[in-house]
C-alpha cells in the first residue's frame, strides 16, 4: 500500500555524538575489566534507530581472547542523553534502570536482555551507559509507526496479532507478580527524586507535573495539557496496591520472534504505581498510533489492542479485575504530550523543524486528549 508522508517531527534524532571514537574508548575501557589478555577489540554496527525516544544505543561487536581462543560477543550500549542533546527527561537514572533490569531477569521469567557492564562515570564516552546482551527480534515499528502498514505485523493474520497482543499482555502479568515491589524496588519511588504525595500514585503524579514545567521551558506553555493535569490533581483515585510498573510499557519496546516476547527494553519510565498505570499505557499507546494513521488518511489497526481485549486477558492471566482505566488514559495522555513537546524541541534543536506559534500542533495524539476530557467532563 502506498504510505502518507511521515511528519516531521516523528523523525527522530537522539544524539550528535561522533561514533569515530567510540569503538577505541570502549576497547580500552573493556581491558580493565575483563581478565588478563583479553585484548578486547570493538566493532559498531548501525544503531537501533526505528524506535526509541529518550537515549541513545550503540550495536556492537567484542571480540576477545577467552581460554585461548578469540571470541565474539554480541552487546547493545545503553548511553544516557547529553544535556546538549535536549534530553526527554530533566534526569537519566541509567543505574535505576540497570538495577531493574538485573532483578527482573533474576527473578522472573520475563525476557529482559542480561545487563553486563556500567559504567556510571560519563569518562569513557562523555556520558554515563552500560552494555547488555544483544538479543535478536522483531520489533513494531514507531517510525513509520506499525499502524501505517507495510510492516510485518501489520501484514500479520489476526490470529498472530493476536498471539502477539495476548503475550505482551502476559510480560505485564509477570512484571506485576513480583512480591513487595515498594520494598524491592524502593529506589523507582519518585519521593527519591523529591515529588511528594502520600502514595506512590500522587507522587508519579507530582513528578509528572514537575516534567511538564521542564518541557515548557524550551518550548512553550499547553493550555490543554494544563487543564488534564489539574483534572487528574482533582480526581485522583485510591490505589492501595502498587506493582513495579514497566513505565513504557508499548510493544515497540518489546523484540519479538513468532509473535512471542523474546527482549523487553526501555526501562527509564519504570516506577513503583497500580497495575493499571501499565496496563493503561500499552492500550492508549496503540490508540496514539493508530490516531495518527487515522489523522493521515490510512485505515490503521483498529481491531487490534482493544481494551476490553486486553483486560480480559490480563483478568485470565493474574485473576485481577481491573478498575476503571479512564484516570489513567488521560495521565498516559499527559505523559505523551509531555514526550511529543521534549522531542519537537529536540528536533527544533537539531534544525529538522522550525518552533511552531501553538506548541499543540506537536501533540499528534490531541484529538484523542480532547475525547478523554469530553468524557471525563473536564
Amino acid at each position: 500500500m502506498t504510505q502518507a508522508p511521515l511528519p516531521a517531527d516523528l523523525k527522530l534524532r537522539v544524539s550528535s555524538r561522533d561514533a569515530a571514537t567510540v569503538p577505541a574508548n570502549l576497547a580500552a575501557w573493556l581491558a580493565t575489566l575483563l581478565p588478563e589478555g583479553a585484548e578486547p577489540s570493538v566493532v559498531l554496527h548501525s544503531g537501533i534507530d526505528a524506535n526509541g525516544m529518550s537515549s541513545e544505543t550503540i550495536v556492537l561487536d567484542v571480540t576477545r581472547t577467552q581460554d585461548g581462543e578469540r571470541r565474539v560477543g554480541r552487546y547493545v550500549a545503553r548511553v544516557a542523553p547529553a544535556a546538549d542533546d535536549v534530553p526527554v527527561f530533566p534526569t537519566y537514572q541509567l543505574r535505576e534502570q540497570y538495577d531493574v533490569m538485573k532483578h527482573v531477569g533474576e527473578h522472573t521469567d520475563v525476557p529482559v536482555p542480561a545487563v553486563r557492564w556500567l559504567e556510571p562515570t560519563g569518562e569513557v564516552l562523555g556520558m554515563p551507559f552500560f552494555l547488555m546482551d544483544r538479543v535478536e527480534g522483531d520489533v513494531p515499528p514507531d517510525m513509520m509507526p506499525y499502524t501505517f502498514g507495510d510492516n510485518w505485523l501489520f501484514d500479520a493474520s489476526p490470529e498472530d496479532q493476536r498471539n502477539l497482543q495476548d503475550a505482551s499482555v502476559g510480560l505485564l502479568a509477570g512484571l506485576h507478580a513480583i512480591p513487595d515491589a515498594e520494598a524491592a524496588f524502593d529506589y523507582l519511588d519518585p519521593a527519591r527524586q523529591g515529588h511528594a504525595g502520600a502514595a506512590p500514585l500522587e507522587r508519579n503524579l507530582a513528578r509528572t507535573r514537575a516534567w511538564y514545567e521542564f518541557a515548557v521551558a524550551d518550548i512553550g506553555r499547553s493550555p490543554t495539557t494544563e487543564r488534564a493535569l489539574t483534572w487528574l490533581e482533582a480526581n485522583l483515585p485510591d490505589a492501595p496496591e502498587s506493582v513495579l510498573c514497566w513505565g513504557d510499557s508499548r510493544i515497540g519496546n518489546v523484540l519479538y520472534r513468532d509473535f512471542r516476547p523474546v527482549g523487553v527494553l526501555d526501562w527509564e519510565m519504570a516506577t513503583i504505581g497500580p497495575r493499571e498505570l501499565d496496563v493503561s499505557w500499552m492500550v492508549f499507546a496503540h490508540r496514539v498510533f493508530d490516531t495518527i494513521t487515522n489523522r493521515l488518511g490510512l485505515p490503521g489497526m483498529p481491531e487490534f489492542m482493544r481494551e476490553a481485549d486486553v483486560r480480559e486477558t490480563y483478568r485470565r492471566l493474574t485473576g485481577v479485575a481491573l478498575g476503571d482505566l479512564h484516570w489513567y488514559h488521560v495521565y498516559n495522555a499527559v505523559q505523551w504530550c509531555v514526550v511529543f513537546m521534549r522531542t519537537g524541541a529536540r528536533s527544533i534543536h537539531f534544525g529538522e523543524i522550525q518552533k511552531p506559534a501553538d506548541v499543540e500542533t506537536l501533540m499528534h495524539h490531541k484529538p484523542l486528549l480532547d475525547q478523554l476530557l469530553a468524557e471525563v467532563g473536564a
